[in-house]
């Protein structure tokens, strides 16, 4: 998995809520079991017509969101069915980082272990956020994992907060098998010794 530490980009304004599974990736995608490829059909339903053709108000259609690396979405972002191809597609698209007010559970899960980064933002933060996002002049945000804020362009910093060991993760780069990898030496020692004491097994 990919460090995050500082992501500099433009963010996409995506200002609805309950923006859920189905709408990040229709059930007709969750076929394959392969992590890219998933980014064209990311908001499949919004983006293009049933003949394939792009939607042109649908604003990852639009410049200068086509090379959006964030998100500022409404409340309950992610929320619907378990589906852990929704992160699959954002990160496949670009996106590293969604920033709402609020994130369904499982989807908020979900991200850590794809490294995306979920931002959770007071209401008026947001406000101000998703303000900037739609200054197509100037939608760029800076994410700092590190400090812990959001640099907006006119210079004012947007705190928050977040678990001590999900941040640690996504610095390092580590997922669940990273995790589990870092035991490596304990993990060949005991089934050594386990092999000795019951060889039968």
């Amino acid at each position: 998995m990919d460090k995050f530490n500082t992501l500099n980009g433009v963010a996409a304004p995506m200002d609805m809520i309950n923006i859920d599974t189905d709408k990040i990736i229709p059930k007709l995608h969750l076929r394959t079991i392969k992590r890219t490829g998933l980014g064209k059909v990311l908001f499949e339903e919004m983006r293009f017509e049933p003949d394939g053709s792009e939607k042109p108000d649908f604003i990852l259609n639009k410049q200068p969101y086509r090379d959006a690396k964030i998100i500022v979405a409404g409340n309950n972002f992610g929320c619907g069915s378990s589906r852990e191809h929704a992160p699959w597609a954002l990160l496949d698209f670009g996106i590293r980082c969604v920033i709402s007010t609020s994130f369904a559970d499982i989807f908020y899960n979900n991200c850590f272990k794809n490294g995306i980064l979920p931002i959770r933002v007071t209401k008026e933060q947001l406000d101000a956020l998703m303000a900037d996002a739609k200054d197509t002049e100037n939608p760029e945000l800076t994410v700092d994992l590190v400090n812990m804020e959001i640099r907006r362009p006119n210079g004012v910093t947007v705190p928050f907060e977040l678990d001590a060991f999900r941040r640690e993760c996504l610095l390092d780069g580590l997922d669940d098998i990273g995790l589990t990898m870092q035991k490596g030496d304990k993990i060949d020692s005991f089934e050594a010794g386990q092999q000795q004491s019951q060889p039968w097994l």
